[in-house]
């Protein structure tokens, strides 16, 4: 008898082991290096940043709650970081890759990233955060699956199509922060690219000969989930396809309610996720075009437009013809906002969990804090031109602001970013937004430059309730939308207009709150959030890693690397051994 219930007990711990062996989130493993490439988008030679060869980089395929393991290895001549563009990394913002977090990655170095996509679905992208270097690529895309026990509200596609956009420039990344720390304006763009390709060659005249585009296939009657970024790095750019509809399903993460667009405005920074049912006669090829919407002065940029080939299996020839009509609203300053606001949530619909997105109902929930964050053009500070929020022209300091607060390095950073546009001089400073843990913020968006800004917050998801052209008053809040406001990470900000979102901070760290527009963000148009749950209750911040890098104040404490270093595949073998060697304990302790 003894003898059988120590069986039984050998065999439910083999069970338990076998189940909390098997049904663990999953993990996912990259080896990346990053490196120059040599290409000619626009028919002109020069340098890019690739990822494995690639120039966009690999697309992340991944699933809710996976675990993604990234090893990065930096052969660029200058440091690296790279971000998770809409990713939360919950609770873990050492893996979030900007300089308020991360110590560079050093040239010959490289870093394993490990971070969960917890509770998200959707369409993202990564990019390089520093240097300027995304001007010269080193993008690619991020797309996170529902689990299958989760419904998508919409019928499964017959292919997944992604598209970066991006306005672009012939001249290289350094030349171009060169220029902007010189106090020189870049001037407009040399070119729009699909998937860092030039455009079609629609006019001989516009369109030199030689020009490498992209060209998507398609089988005529299939429907196929179209993904587009804009991963530019100041353009506002109008994507269209000739003669079909996009059916807008889901934006940064979060499923809208599904209607169809004939052009849809992507500002820098935005991702959105359309169906397009091949529904039309193969006579000819299609334009897929992306121009640029809402600069000044319109004239100059003339005949500056992206495109692009949609072509079916059975097209009886090529694209020709004019292009697509853009949006024809010279004397319309509120159809893109309206367009924007056209965006809904889909609250019946489950995400991420089985739960309808709308069962978060974000506009009964009282605000906590309010913070109206300003900006305008370029102004002189201390003799060259600076971007700044509420007058503070923010200054990277070469202790990472988490680091920093880690190990209590005092004269780092300060926590009094001020809550409105404060009456005195623009200035340099590290200083940052001091949150709430679980408050509820509402930020207004004040831009009073002459060019469409783009806003985008690390780690979190926000609402997006409202925006109109004018100066933002308390009046404002009569026209919020409190229901179905769309929850994504980057929002645009009309010229000479607002636009409010209200977010929950649930999610504790530090959080970079920035302009998605290149230019500006490298001039000091941003802050970050510290967030930190005062509790030691399994909700806190995860430990700081062990292969964290260490600089600035702290690099004594950095070990050098003496060789480079890829786990190729030997972190599953070691999970797996891992599991073996419990396994094997415990059927050992069972019998003695």
């Amino acid at each position: 008898m003894l003898l059988f219930l120590r069986f039984c007990a050998v065999l439910f711990c083999l069970l338990l082991l076998v189940s909390l062996g098997l049904c663990g989130d999953p993990f996912t493993f990259f080896n990346w290096e990053v490196s120059y490439l040599t290409a000619s988008p626009l028919g002109v030679k020069q340098q890019v940043i690739g990822i494995n060869g690639n120039f966009p980089g690999p697309t992340v395929n991944a699933t809710t709650n996976w675990n993604l393991v990234i090893n990065v290895q930096n052969n660029l001549d200058e440091p690296l970081l790279l971000t998770w563009n809409g990713i939360q990394v919950r609770r873990n913002s050492w893996q979030d890759g900007v300089l308020g977090t991360n110590c560079p990655i050093p040239s010959g170095w490289n870093w394993t990233y490990q971070f969960q996509v917890k509770d998200q679905i959707g369409s993202f992208f990564y990019f390089p955060s520093i240097h300027f270097q995304r001007a010269a690529g080193g993008y690619g895309g991020i797309i996170v699956n529902n689990r299958e026990v989760i419904p998508v509200p919409f019928g499964t596609p017959d292919g997944d199509i992604t598209l970066f956009i991006s306005d672009w420039y012939t001249r290289s990344h350094k030349d171009l922060r060169k220029a902007l720390e010189d106090g020189n304006d870049l001037g407009i763009p040399d070119g729009i690219l699909f998937n860092g390709l030039g455009p079609y060659r629609y006019n001989e005249t516009i369109v030199p000969a030689g020009i490498s585009y992209a060209k998507i296939d398609v089988e005529p009657g299939k429907t196929y989930r179209i993904r587009v970024h804009n991963v530019g790095m100041r353009t506002s750019l109008n994507f269209r396809i000739q003669n079909h509809n996009l059916l807008l399903v889901e934006t940064e993460g979060s499923y809208t309610i599904q209607q169809n667009y004939t052009n849809m405005d992507i500002h820098v920074g935005q991702s959105y996720s359309f169906l397009v049912t091949m529904d039309q006669n193969a006579s000819s090829d299609y334009y897929i075009v992306a121009s640029p919407r809402l600069f000044n002065p319109a004239a100059s940029w003339t005949g500056l437009i992206g495109v692009a080939i949609l072509h079916y299996s059975n097209s009886q020839g090529p694209a020709s013809g004019p292009l697509p009509d853009p949006p024809n609203d010279e004397y319309d300053k509120y159809f893109s906002m309206n367009q924007a606001r056209s965006i809904k949530w889909n609250v019946s619909a489950g995400a991420a969990r089985p739960n309808p997105q709308g069962s978060f109902k974000y506009g009964q929930i009282p605000v906590t804090d309010v913070y109206v964050l300003l900006n305008r053009a370029p102004e002189m500070i201390n003799g060259k031109p600076r971007t700044a929020l509420n007058g503070l022209s923010y200054i990277a300091p070469t202790t990472p602001l988490r680091l920093a607060q880690q190990f209590n390095v005092p004269g780092v950073f300060k926590l009094d970013f001020p809550n409105q546009m404060m009456d005195r001089p623009p200035k340099l400073d590290t200083s940052i937004i001091n949150a709430t843990y679980r408050g509820f913020f509402e930020i207004i968006f004040q831009n009073n430059d002459t060019s469409v800004q783009s806003y985008h917050l690390d780690g979190y998801a926000f609402f997006v309730v409202g925006m109109d052209y004018g100066e933002w008053t308390e009046n404002s809040r009569g026209t919020y939308n409190k229901w179905d406001g769309v929850a994504r990470c980057t929002t645009q900000v009309f010229p000479g207009a607002w636009t409010a979102i209200l977010v929950s901070l649930d999610n504790d760290g530090m959080w970079n709150l920035r302009t998605q527009n290149l230019d500006s963000w490298y001039l000091g148009q941003e802050t970050y959030m510290s967030i930190v749950n005062p509790e030691i209750n399994g909700k806190t911040e995860m430990p700081l890693p062990d292969n964290a890098l260490y600089c600035g104040v702290l690099s004594s404490m950095q070990r050098p690397q003496s060789h480079k270093w890829s786990f190729s595949h030997s972190a599953p073998i070691l999970r797996h051994r891992v599991f073996m060697t419990a396994l094997l304990t415990t059927v050992a302790i069972m019998f003695v």
